[in-house]
């Protein structure tokens, strides 16, 4: 049964081409030539119209809906969000589709996609566009003149005719049409196995020496360059692809990974490329920078499951596992927290012969509600596994963990986020870079400070020295009436660091200003014999000071 469009469309069961007559031969050099300087032109113009415009990378995918959002638009849309670039779509069909396979197909009509096309094409100037699954001789053509009307930077065509799972997504008409009018428009054409057996009629390729054959055949038709995907090559212990400019060979090597989650590579391996070269990529670097990233996503996805057949889909943004795995269930920040702040120190471990994991975890048992791991003289590979180390210690109590300054530390171990001074990479960058979800800090002495703050996103502030410390040298103390100026002004939770201990932190808290809401603690638990003792008796005193406060 079919649906209707807003413009009325029937969307009807496909009626793939069986008997219509295909004109013999390809198409000319000279229609190849004429198009190909046609289309620089129009470029160059368009361009020329946007030179004063910020650009940003843009792939049209025109491919199949697969329900499953293992391949097809939605693989294209997961692959260019995770490449970094915007993505467009046009749909040439619906399909019912799982892990199990193909349940059925609806092919939207010609002049709806012609349609979608020109909306696009006409408004948004896509850099490249990437075809997936082409039902239809009919469609082939509207692709081809909406594409002589609008030309783009570069056309990736992935041959999509068989699915993963081995169901039959276009017939044999469409390889005339393929072979005779979308490939000599296209910068590369990216053909499995399967695929450039059947653009070539038949022949089988078994070996590398068939691939690069297959290569310079299918590169007579037209495009400027053409990849052909050993993934399925048998005796194989890589998976090779081979890459050809009509001039150069380039084999592309990488691990053969045993996974059972492939649908959608074909698709997300295209898109990849489509992403680079709107970007500015040369096709050889495209094609590097899309394998590896393909290869990352298929060992990551390698034992994530999703639905029962025996093709699942990949994981193209390296995450869903932390969350099956409770390895990223990090909570929405808590101001609570910052009530017993520990900062370690490596000197002071040193000093006492203790490790930090040994100091984190003593520290943790003793009451401390946030970690911040400040290590300032250790190498950055011991600091990465340290961190790690710590961080696995933190999740096991569900307390947050913070690195201090080392923003790439925080991404490598997945810490709960950073803590950053004011000479060191401003709060707006770091949010950037650490996306909406991590926890950032911000010391700060003033108001002024305090309200930079919270316009740069920052989630709370650390003020002070609120007293003398060694701790940091050349550091200016503000004492209590700096942090009470601060607390008042700030819109962020703050918390006060410098000096505090024991004998002084009752003191700090007795302000009963808005915004305060703990301290954070170095020397006090960590140039210490026990830090566990340390921070019960600290513990204690905060505990004590609230409870009068309130």
């Amino acid at each position: 049964m079919g649906f209707q469009s807003h413009h009325h469309h029937n969307f009807s069961a496909p009626r793939l081409q069986s008997n219509c007559l295909l004109k013999s031969g390809f198409s000319s050099t000279k229609k190849i030539h004429q198009f190909n300087q046609s289309r620089a032109l129009k470029v160059k113009s368009a361009m020329r119209q946007q030179e004063d415009e910020v650009r940003i990378p843009h792939v049209l995918t025109v491919a199949g809906s697969d329900s499953g959002a293992g391949a097809g638009i939605q693989a294209d849309l997961k692959a260019c969000a995770a490449r970094g670039v915007y993505c467009s779509t046009v749909i040439t069909a619906v399909t019912a589709q799982n892990t199990v396979g193909v349940q059925g197909v609806n092919v939207v009509p010609e002049d709806f996609v012609s349609e979608q096309l020109r909306s696009v094409l006409s408004d948004m100037r896509p850099d490249v566009v990437k075809t997936g699954m082409l039902p239809t001789t009919g469609i082939v053509k509207v692709i081809c003149q909406s594409l002589e009307e609008f030309p783009v930077r570069a056309l990736v065509v992935d041959p999509v005719m068989v699915s993963t799972s081995g169901d039959t997504l276009a017939g044999p008409s469409i390889l005339a049409s393929f072979r005779e009018e979308l490939l000599p428009m296209a910068d590369i054409v990216t053909p499995n196995l399967k695929e450039a057996s059947a653009l070539l009629g038949g022949v089988p390729l078994e070996s590398l020496a068939d691939m690069r054959s297959a290569a310079k055949s299918i590169h007579d038709f037209g495009p400027k360059h053409v990849l052909v995907k050993g993934g399925d090559l048998p005796a194989s212990l890589d998976a090779v692809d081979i890459l050809y400019d009509g001039k150069d060979f380039f084999e592309f090597h990488c691990s053969r990974i045993i996974t059972p989650n492939t649908h959608g590579t074909g698709c997300s391996l295209a898109s990849s490329i489509a992403a680079e070269l709107a970007k500015g990529s040369s096709v050889v670097s495209a094609v590097k920078v899309a394998k590896r990233y393909i290869e990352s996503a298929l060992d990551y996805s390698k034992d994530i499951f999703i639905g029962n057949g025996r093709q699942g889909p990949l994981d193209h943004h390296l995450k869903l596992k932390n969350y099956a795995h409770g390895l990223c269930r990090q909570r929405l920040f808590d101001p609570g927290n910052l009530f017993l702040y520990a900062v370690t120190d490596s000197r002071m471990n040193q000093k006492w012969s203790r490790s930090i994991t040994d100091a984190v975890k003593a520290a943790i048992e003793g009451g401390a509600t946030i970690v911040q791991l400040r290590e300032k003289e250790a190498d950055t590979l011991d600091f990465l596994e340290s961190a790690k180390a710590c961080l696995k210690i933190c999740r096991q109590h569900g307390v947050p963990l913070l690195i201090n300054d080392r923003i790439d530390v925080a991404l490598a171990c997945d810490a709960d986020g950073v803590h950053v001074g004011q000479s060191d990479m401003p709060a707006r960058v770091a949010r950037v870079l650490l996306g909406p979800d991590k926890i950032i800090g911000v010391s700060c002495k003033t108001p002024e400070q305090a309200q930079q703050a919270w316009v740069d996103g920052a989630d709370y502030i650390g003020c002070g020295g609120v007293y003398p410390t060694s701790t940091k040298e050349n550091n200016l103390t503000i004492g209590l009436d700096g942090l009470e100026a601060v607390c008042l002004a700030s819109k962020l939770p703050v918390v006060a660091i410098g000096g505090i201990g024991i004998s002084n932190a009752h003191s700090v808290m007795e302000l009963q200003v808005p915004n305060l809401k703990g301290v954070a603690v170095v020397s006090a638990l960590f140039d210490r014999e026990s830090v566990l003792t340390e921070t019960q008796k600290l513990h204690k005193v905060l505990l004590k000071s609230s409870t009068e406060v309130r």
